[in-house]
């Protein structure tokens, strides 16, 4: 193995993990570049939009067209590298395939943002097959208190979004093992279960996910992207510092929480490593 990187975010440093928006403004320029992923990931994510297309690009209907291509022409305007140029592939997959990023686009409907079109590639135990098509309110179901206020937040934020405007922000938990592709966590559950703690530490990696939204001026949609970086935990956690950070921020993380994370399955692997010299 090389050298390993410096995690390009840490937020644990930031406190516990919360499901508030924590939305903040960050520069136009700095909306998909650098991209942290690409050398990991890209290629890997190219192979995956062909040998798996049905699980991760999906549209909901032609309703959706309008708003994907303007998604996608504002992606491809800002991308670095070529993209597919399969015959059929959709304009999403192409913009989808210049960037490590999956794309979401939401679009206004009958009062809410629909999941109309995505590119999904890194899904975090989450399957885009069975939730194109919903809005905010059944995406966000299996949340704390059923997501019903966080999806009326975003609801909210996204209705009064300004084009031209750029939005961030951090989402963070704990897996087992590297992968990035994980539309469930059962196989990691499993694994674990099946893993004395030092093992299971040995093997724990921070995921983090870059979210990022912004409005569509021609549909009014909210193109939604979302960058996942995994990195090992044990070696960032070898720093006394960022041990005690992380420290507080998992134990001080809501019951509930910590619990729709999976958290508790992790548990034992976690106390090794805090207690690890």
């Amino acid at each position: 193995m090389g050298m390993l990187r410096t995690p390009p975010h840490l937020p644990f440093l930031d406190g516990p993990a919360v499901m508030a928006p924590k939305l903040r403004p960050i520069d136009e320029g700095a909306w998909l570049f650098p991209d942290t992923e690409a050398e990991a990931w890209l290629e890997d994510k190219r192979r995956l939009m062909v040998s798996q297309r049905d699980q991760v690009c999906a549209q909901a209907g032609d309703w959706a067209t309008d708003a994907a291509e303007e998604a996608a022409a504002l992606v491809l305007n800002t991308q670095l590298s070529a993209p597919l140029e399969n015959e059929d592939v959709t304009p999403i997959e192409r913009a989808a395939s210049t960037v490590s990023d999956d794309l979401c686009v939401m679009v206004p409907r009958d009062g809410q943002f629909v999941l109309g079109a995505a590119s999904l590639c890194a899904p975090t135990f989450w399957s885009l097959k069975e939730n194109i098509g919903k809005p905010l309110s059944g995406l966000h179901s299996l949340l704390p208190q059923g997501g019903t206020e966080l999806s009326s937040r975003i609801n909210r934020i996204f209705a009064g979004l300004q084009s031209g405007s750029v939005l961030e922000r951090f989402n963070w938990t704990v897996q087992l093992g590297g992968e990035r592709f994980t539309p469930s966590s059962v196989p990691m559950k499993r694994a674990l279960a099946e893993l004395n703690e030092k093992d299971a530490a040995s093997d724990l990696f921070m995921r983090v996910e870059r979210q990022t939204i912004r409005k569509l001026p021609e549909t009014g949609a909210v193109l939604f992207s979302i960058r996942i970086c995994v990195d090992p935990l044990p070696p960032i956690l070898a720093d006394g510092e960022m041990k005690k950070r992380f420290a507080q921020a998992w134990q001080s993380t809501a019951e509930d929480v910590a619990a729709y994370k999976g958290w508790p399955h992790y548990q034992h692997a976690i106390d090794w490593l805090l207690a690890s010299a």
